[in-house]
Parts: structure tokens; C-alpha cells; sequence
């Protein structure tokens, strides 16, 4: 068999041994495909913290998917697309459009007030939400915070002062906010 037949069938075999729930295949799949989903994040500018997002979810895809792959061997094009797909979601969810004629519209305009209805009803959204929070586990409440700081905490530094890896960070903020809109519909 010529080396890189070998080397394919190793992947194909790693794969399956993976999806049998064989610990060291799944470190030697890490090991091997992890630069390329980092390069995907770099290709796509995300900052660290997109980036460790969509590094941890295309694992994720991967364990929810691995004994469903047509072609094992393959693996490393699988990662790729799922990597890609991503970014681009990770990207459509940070797109914010505003549509305006001009400059002259903004600069000619008078500064927005709204209207007293409208400030209380954003009070009262925003009491909830801070009563939401309050019910919240310690740990999880901090990480909201350090996340939603401007500009948003490193997570590494998340790592270092809530002891969570780097690599949690992202599904457990996932948890914390499926929590969050849980109580934020119950009140």
C-alpha cells in the first residue's frame, strides 16, 4: 500500500475508533486537524473569543456527527466546510445594518429622544433582565458581565478568574444564556 493510501486509512480508522468513543483517536484527530480550523478563524478575521466559539462548536459538530460520514477518510474536508459554515454564521450574527440617506441626514437631525413610554418600558425591560441575572449562579452571572464589558473580557483571562478552560467558555455561556431567556419568559 503506497504511504499516502496508509495514511488515509489511518484517518478513516482514527474516525472510527472516534466515533466508538476512543479517547486517544479523538486527541489524535485534535492534534492533527486542530491548525486547520484555527487557520479557517484566521482566514476570516474573528476576534479570539469568535474564534474559540467556532473552534469548539466545529468539534461539536463533528461528535454529533462522526458516525454519520460517508467518508472517514475524508474527515479533514468535513472539518474545513463545517469550519467554514462557522465563521460565516458566527459573521452573519455580528452584521448589524443601518440604512440612512446621508451624512447630512444624521448630522442635520435632532438628537433622539424617546418618547417617556418608551424609556420606562426599556426600564422595566431592563429591571428584568437584571433580576434575571440576580437569579443566576455566581460563576455564570460573572461570566455575563466579563463578557458583555466593552471591550468584552480575553478569554483567557475568563479562564484564569472563573477556573473554567478556554474551550468551555463558549457552551457555558450557550447554557447561561438559555437559562437567562428561560427565567427572562417565566417573569
Amino acid at each position: 500500500m503506497p504511504e499516502q493510501d496508509a495514511g488515509i486509512a489511518d484517518v478513516a480508522q482514527l474516525v472510527r475508533r472516534a466515533a466508538k468513543g476512543d479517547h486517544w483517536a479523538w486527541e489524535r484527530l485534535v492534534d492533527q486537524y486542530a491548525r486547520l480550523i484555527w487557520a479557517m478563524t484566521r482566514d476570516f478575521k474573528l476576534v479570539e473569543s469568535d474564534a474559540a466559539d467556532v473552534f469548539q462548536a466545529t468539534w461539536l459538530r463533528l461528535l454529533e456527527n462522526i458516525d454519520r460520514l460517508e467518508q472517514p477518510a475524508r474527515v479533514g474536508s468535513w472539518l474545513a466546510a463545517t469550519a467554514r459554515h462557522e465563521c460565516l454564521r458566527c459573521l452573519s450574527a455580528r452584521k448589524k445594518v443601518m440604512l440612512v440617506h446621508d451624512d447630512v441626514t444624521l448630522k442635520d437631525d435632532a438628537v433622539y429622544e424617546p418618547e417617556i413610554d418608551e424609556r420606562l418600558l426599556s426600564e422595566e425591560r431592563a429591571q428584568a433582565v437584571r433580576d434575571a441575572l440576580s437569579r443566576l449562579p455566581w460563576r455564570w452571572r460573572r461570566l455575563v458581565e466579563m463578557l458583555m464589558a466593552d471591550p468584552p473580557v480575553p478569554y483567557t483571562e475568563i479562564s484564569d478568574q472563573l477556573g473554567l478552560p478556554v474551550g468551555s467558555i463558549g457552551p457555558t455561556r450557550g447554557r447561561c444564556l438559555e437559562r437567562l431567556r428561560l427565567l427572562l419568559q417565566a417573569s
